[in-house]
């Protein structure tokens, strides 16, 4: 079996971009690779930085929340509200279905069609048309004072 790549922290990296369609219930078959790569369980929750959903393994679920207990309280409080109270672990069924819970399709706004896309760390679940929007938005000379900042 090939060893899959590893992201920074240990797990392995997360890549790629899938169409995929929500049901009436608000099921979604998770794309396998991804599955494959989240574990058997993960989290879905809120993004507090864009209007998406991020899935996170188990495993680096605890690592972002080891991160936000190390800062003052006064600092992280809402943030670990906002993100605990909002997460759901999902499992996914014999289908590889996984239920995204009804808060959740709405504060990303998830319809019939989504992407869900390989963020390295984690994974996010985009309504389609943001994601679109937001793909457009990035232009060449974006990419390019990113890549120069970064020394390529």
């Amino acid at each position: 079996m090939k060893n899959p790549i590893k992201a920074k922290g240990g797990g392995a990296m997360l890549i790629g971009s899938y169409k995929c369609t929500t049901d009436a219930k608000g099921r979604l078959n998770f794309p396998a690779k991804l599955r494959a790569d989240l574990g058997t369980r993960f989290v879905i929750t809120r993004s507090l930085t864009d209007p998406c959903l991020n899935v996170y393994s188990l495993e680096e679920w605890a690592r972002v929340e080891e991160k936000l207990h190390a800062l003052p309280i006064v600092k992280a409080g809402n943030i670990i509200r906002m993100l605990s109270g909002c997460a759901s672990e999902a499992e996914p069924d014999a289908q590889g279905r996984v239920v995204i819970p009804a808060q959740l399709r709405t504060y990303a706004n998830l319809e019939k069609d989504v992407v869900v896309i390989g963020a390295s760390t984690h994974c996010e679940i985009w309504n389609k048309d943001k994601w679109e929007a937001l793909c457009s938005a990035l232009d060449s000379e974006t990419i390019a004072d990113v890549m120069n900042e970064l020394g390529f």
